[in-house]
């Protein structure tokens, strides 16, 4: 089970957006209630159908968002970086989770009661405005995200994915390794395709010095190649 961290956050660096937002009355229920748990690798943070309470924020690490499919296959719907805020649509939904969380590595995680953030959002328009912006940003991402997922072929979905962890990891201090090691099996589900056909892809990107790959690293040799192919799916 993950642990209630000792060490002190500082929320106002950690979590600026909210932060900047709040009276001094709301900073002090924030640093009250706030609770920063740690998770192993693969550890789940939150399951389907689970009744949410807290909106999340990552400090550390990588989340992956995922649901599970027909015959236990499970689909990754997103990609948590740090700071970026996560399992809170559902309680405003007023609805158990309808995805699940896991980490990807060992991360740390800021837990804030959503019945704390309901209060302040009845009284502080800024804050409401931000998760209205939020979760609109997120719709869009998911709009975008169905129809890419149905309409490209499997390589401009492969390719898509590889340029979606680029983007969202960065690279590594050659410039060209993406900074974040997925399993074959992960890479697949993000990219809606089996496993057989994600590594025969990869291959292929390989053979065309698209990409070259080492174990789970991925480095991109040809990056205007790869997004070419994944606009024209």
């Amino acid at each position: 089970m993950p642990g209630k961290s000792k060490e002190v956050i500082d929320l106002s660096s950690t979590l600026p957006e909210i932060w900047r937002m709040l009276s001094d009355v709301e900073r002090n229920l924030l640093r009250e209630n706030a609770r920063v748990l740690n998770f192993k690798k693969n550890e789940l943070i939150y399951l389907e159908d689970e009744i949410p309470k807290d909106l999340m924020c990552l400090f550390k690490g990588k989340v992956k968002i995922y649901k599970s499919g027909v015959g236990g296959r499970s689909q990754i719907i997103r990609i948590i970086r740090p700071y970026m805020y996560f399992g809170y649509r559902a309680y405003f939904a007023r609805e158990p989770y309808v995805t699940a969380a896991s980490a990807f590595e060992a991360c740390t995680v800021c837990m804030i009661p959503m019945e704390l953030i309901e209060t302040f959002l009845r009284k502080n328009g800024d804050l409401a405005m931000f998760f209205i912006q939020m979760l609109s940003v997120d719709l869009g991402i998911a709009d975008q995200r169905v129809v890419n997922l149905t309409q490209k072929h499997v390589r401009g979905r492969l390719a898509e994915s590889l340029i979606f962890l680029k983007e969202s990891y960065g690279l590594e201090e050659d410039g060209a390794t993406i900074n974040i090691y997925l399993a074959r099996e992960d890479l697949a589900s993000l990219s809606n395709m089996t496993t057989s056909n994600a590594i025969r892809t990869l291959s292929n990107f390989v053979n065309e010095r698209i990409l070259a790959v080492d174990g789970r690293k991925i480095k991109i040799i040809d990056e205007e190649r790869l997004r070419k192919i994944s606009r024209i799916g």
